[in-house]
């Protein structure tokens, strides 16, 4: 399997084309924002090389500068599409591990676990991601034995879907020397049975037990893993990401990949706080490529856990587990630390806080160290920005601070999410249309591989607040819906504006990068529940055919 990988990532390498001189795109349905915000709908489209030179709002009658003239009959053209928040390295890997998204059942899980590592008798490890217990008839976290009665003999780590709780088999357990007495770690917890014996799952930085003795991926395997995200985020019509936390190592690959010869899709990556070379990082400064295909200018912190384990750090205790109120990953000391040195290193501060409790406290740091840093004009994100009291969803707009934020999480949260907060609490939940009421600018995004990359489907959950069967009738918490200009606006000029790239990407007109995506059909004028069924059919960026 990896020699198929690199395979793929060196004919990539091979087959870089060569830059045309000036294009004309007709004859096309062509759709983007002005700087009012409003939709335009236009016919033509010239570039030189990497950059618009016009948009043409009715075809032009002959043009005697145009090198190459493409026919677009009538095909739907839009700005590539920008992902906000998604974990480049993490999709990658994924195509090469265990894929248990959609499994209904711990024992499903389980037996797709078993014939995987059938099939891969050579692996000492069997890793795999995207189990979610709030699928399954019990909803019950799973165990280590439903593991154990399959797979022995060699260890088996699993991540939830949400990157946030892990489940092992014993001998993964034993090889962390995890057993009754092991004390839960600072922003973590070892699931325990009603005796107090691990049951096999692992929440937050209580991951890093079994995580840290699983084999580092070494470089090669970095950048095989990065060339294939990126070859597959393109064929979702993608052509920017705003990859949330990269370490050292991630930072060296995606560095070596531009220079040996072009990254596929435009990545912004945020450094992770939890590197331990994070001081080393910021003290490089910012970074860009010549070509803008790689941005460094962002870090990414993270407050506390997911909901769905019940890891999102809330005021009050959660509405169907009493005494529990999640877990915040630093202690008030360091989380503004972490905060300071980034802003003083001239970094835009991007943390994920998903609690109620959490957002608080990012919203009062970022509000004193703005202040303190003087840094109001880098934007700091706040990621996820899931559950919010109505006090702190002003602040946003008021302290100059961008909800990053995943339309699709409500739709695939909708079954669990109030169960765990309550009727009053879920008013703040998945806010949308509160917080750009109240002036914010939302950029969107997947939190792939926890969802499916497809912003198609995240365009959807924007619009409609349902899932792809159309359920709940009528949306869920309705009120909260974006209107198509809006949602197509999260996902191109407001996740430019978020990653400080406004001025290259995002639109279509003179002047910028010539990234954009045709269609297989038209968003703005097919029923809002069918938006989810669109395909990008070419994929261009720096004005190169990247995918088709």
């Amino acid at each position: 399997m990896m020699r198929t990988f690199t395979f793929i990532f060196v004919l990539l390498v091979l087959s870089s084309p060569s830059l045309a001189d000036t294009t004309l795109i007709r004859n096309i349905n062509g759709y983007t924002l002005n700087s009012d915000g409003e939709l335009v709908n236009f016919e033509a489209l010239k570039f030189t090389n990497d950059r618009i030179d016009a948009v043409y709002l009715s075809n032009p009658d002959s043009l005697s500068d145009v090198d190459d003239i493409i026919d677009g009959e009538g095909r739907t053209l839009i700005p590539g599409l920008i992902d906000a928040h998604g974990h480049v390295g993490s999709y990658g890997f994924s195509l090469l591990r265990i894929n248990l998204v959609g499994a209904m059942s711990e024992e499903e899980a389980a037996f797709r676990v078993k014939a995987f590592a059938d099939a891969n008798p050579d692996l000492n490890w069997i890793l795999g991601r995207g189990w979610n217990q709030v699928l399954w008839e019990n909803t019950d976290f799973p165990a280590a034995s439903s593991l154990d009665r399959l797979i022995s003999n060699r260890p088996v780590w699993l991540t939830r879907i949400d990157g946030h709780a892990g489940w092992a088999n014993s001998a993964a357990l034993q090889l962390a020397g995890i057993d009754q007495s092991t004390n839960d770690p600072v922003g973590g917890q070892i699931i325990r049975d009603e005796d107090g014996a691990p049951t096999g799952v692992l929440v937050d930085t209580a991951m890093n037990f079994v995580s840290l003795q699983v084999p580092r991926p070494t470089l090669e395997d970095e950048k095989i893993a990065l060339t294939a995200a990126m070859k597959a985020l393109a064929e979702y019509g993608l052509t920017s990401v705003h990859d949330a936390g990269v370490n050292s190592q991630t930072v060296r690959a995606y560095k070596e990949l531009v220079t040996e010869s072009y990254l596929q899709i435009r990545i912004n990556a945020m450094l992770s706080a939890s590197d331990p070379l994070y001081q080393d990082r910021l003290d490089e400064g910012l970074y860009r490529s010549l070509d803008d295909t790689l941005v460094i200018n962002s870090v990414k912190i993270v407050s506390d856990g997911a909901l769905g384990s019940r890891g999102a750090a809330l005021i009050e205790d959660y509405t169907d587990e009493p005494g529990n109120r999640g877990l915040l990953r630093y202690n008030d000391e360091r989380l503004e630390f972490l905060m300071r040195v980034a802003m003083n290193s001239n970094f835009q501060v991007n943390t994920h806080a998903i609690g109620d409790n959490a957002n608080l406290k990012v919203l009062d740091n970022y509000e004193r160290l703005i202040n303190e840093t003087g840094s109001r004009l880098r934007r700091h994100r706040i990621e996820h920005a899931q559950i919010l009291r109505y006090e702190d969803i002003k602040r946003f707009s008021e302290l100059g601070i961008l909800p990053s934020m995943q339309a699709i999480h409500a739709t695939s949260d909708k079954n669990m999410a109030q169960n765990r907060l309550g009727e009053i609490r879920i008013q703040g939940a998945y806010a949308w249309r509160k917080l750009i009421d109240a002036g914010a600018r939302i950029a969107n995004g997947s939190d792939f591989p926890v969802e499916s990359p497809n912003p198609f489907w995240g365009l959807h959950a924007a619009v409609t607040r349902q899932d792809r069967d159309g359920e709940p009738t009528g949306g869920w918490f309705p009120e909260e819906r974006m209107t198509v200009t809006e949602a197509f606006a999260s996902f191109t000029i407001d996740a430019a504006y978020a990653g400080h790239q406004e001025d290259l990407i995002g639109s279509l007109e003179a002047g910028k990068k010539a990234d954009f995506i045709f269609l297989d059909r038209d968003i703005f004028t097919i029923p809002e529940g069918e938006i989810w069924k669109t395909q990008a059919t070419e994929t261009w960026v720096n004005g190169i055919k990247v995918s088709e």
